[in-house]
């Protein structure tokens, strides 16, 4: 594994190569190989249990890998000194908050174990604000609902001014609107310089992600931008055409002989189709052209971007069909 301190910033703030998990004789991670940019926000997205919490405990040193090698922040995460923790913040699954201590109390113990200066009072008055708690300050923690726990987990996270943050599970169990809300709070980190390694079973929050790495049963499947994952899933974009004619079968087939089509048709109804094609955008003209050689009468054709829960069902099926 490297662990020199001199690495060359390649503008990467972490690189794992083949690093496999063992626990006993199960593989939580197997062979896992990604490289994450300085400045993205990361996704790591699959059900629940198929080794993304230990992926996380891997790249900030709590556990070892059994074989393969991980550098972050340019060292092994294993050889971590206390300053290369202080470049890290780590927002954990479970709360570590003290619920017998007021928000404000309980931030400004974090802030003495970071070494926060003693004049820290407007720091974490600015980071209350952030995560809009500045009205509860007062209140015990264990008066917080999940979701303002959560909130407050954020801000602890943050006092020392982290440059990577990994976010477990940060949005697990709060209600869709607060969700959003939290990715509000991590584009802006990202704005300010921030890079952030965020972990989600939600799959329609890999929308908000500069890349997305694909997990499941301990193995990567993917990393690839949002729209890189959907024609991943379905071997291209998709188009769906209606036209005031029936479409018949001879058409359907010229439709699909075009060079830009990757699949058969897929028939929503007598006048509707859909088809799979390289790129929607340039496409679409194409195929109204060949409507009106054709004689039909383009109704509607429109790009169709499929949701995320249907992306990642698809990908689990090839994978599962590949084994």
């Amino acid at each position: 594994m490297n662990t020199n301190n001199d690495h060359v910033d390649d503008g990467l703030v972490a690189r794992a190569q083949d690093v496999t998990k063992m626990f006993g004789t199960r593989a939580a991670v197997d062979s896992l190989s990604m490289n994450v940019p300085r400045g993205s926000i990361f996704g790591f997205i699959g059900p629940s249990g198929c080794g993304k919490t230990t992926t996380v405990r891997l790249l900030t040193g709590i556990y070892k890998p059994t074989s393969g090698t991980l550098t972050v922040l340019g060292k092994n995460p294993a050889d971590f000194s206390r300053k290369d923790r202080e470049r890290i913040g780590y927002l954990t699954q479970q709360s570590v908050l003290f619920p017998e201590l007021t928000v404000w109390e309980n931030l400004n113990f974090v802030a003495s174990l970071y070494g926060v200066g003693l004049f820290r009072g407007k720091r974490l008055n600015r980071l209350l604000d952030f995560v809009e708690l500045a009205d509860d300050k007062s209140k015990l923690t264990k008066q917080l609902s999940g979701g303002m726990n959560r909130r407050l987990g954020l801000a602890a996270t943050l006092i020392h001014k982290p440059e990577l943050l990994f976010l477990d599970e940060p949005t697990a169990g709060i209600d869709p609107l607060l969700r959003r809300k939290f990715w509000d709070y991590f584009k802006k980190l990202q704005e300010e310089g921030h890079t952030l390694f965020v972990t989600t079973q939600y799959v329609g929050e890999a929308e908000y992600c500069d890349l997305v790495a694909v997990m499941y049963d301990g193995r990567l499947l993917m990393v690839d931008t949002p729209d890189g994952l959907r024609k991943n899933a379905y071997g291209g974009e998709i188009v769906t055409l209606r036209t005031q004619e029936l479409i018949g079968h001879e058409q359907r087939q010229k439709f699909e002989s075009l060079p830009f089509t990757r699949s058969d048709a897929r028939i929503i109804s007598d006048q509707e189709i859909e088809i799979i094609v390289d790129e929607a955008s340039t496409a679409m003209p194409l195929l109204i052209e060949n409507c009106k050689a054709a004689n039909l009468h383009v109704v509607m054709i429109e790009q169709k971007i499929p949701p995320f829960d249907d992306v990642f069902v698809r990908l689990i099926e090839t994978e599962r069909a590949n084994v």
